[in-house]
């Protein structure tokens, strides 16, 4: 019986990596077509205040509340199902900043009020001297 002896293939560890190339080049290729398309948006006219955005420093802050007829309600300092009047939302946020000057505070709009009057409040509550003006949502 004649053995034959089978050369044994030496294992390539190599990693062709050609094809990752072509798949790459083509994702490329793809997302520099899409990109200039998905930065397209609708033209509207935003309304101007002079604010600047704000940090989150505190864990219980003080909420103003816009409903759908544009009336302020403030939780803290009087009945919080009483309507107040601007003035009267920035003489309490005031006060309560000079007792705590880092107190953040939310604005929580209604769903139907107009996008001007929640940054016209929010605007407002900064002139009051807040340092963190931030919006609740569900």
């Amino acid at each position: 019986m004649i053995r034959r002896h089978k050369k044994k293939r030496k294992l390539n560890a190599d990693i062709n990596v050609v094809p990752y190339i072509d798949v790459m080049m083509v994702l490329l290729v793809i997302f520099m077509i899409t990109a200039p398309m998905l930065t397209q948006g609708v033209n509207v006219e935003l309304p101007k205040a002079a604010a600047e955005p704000v940090d989150d420093k505190d864990s219980e802050p003080v909420i103003v509340t816009v409903n759908a007829a544009g009336e302020y309600f403030i939780d803290i300092g009087g009945d919080p199902e009483t309507a107040v009047t601007a003035e009267v939302v920035q003489d309490r946020i005031s006060k309560i900043l000079t007792t705590n000057p880092d107190k953040m505070l939310l604005v929580r709009g209604d769903r139907s009020v107009d996008y001007n009057t929640v940054v016209q409040l929010m605007v407002l509550l900064q002139q009051a001297g807040a340092p963190s003006v931030g919006l609740v949502t569900e």
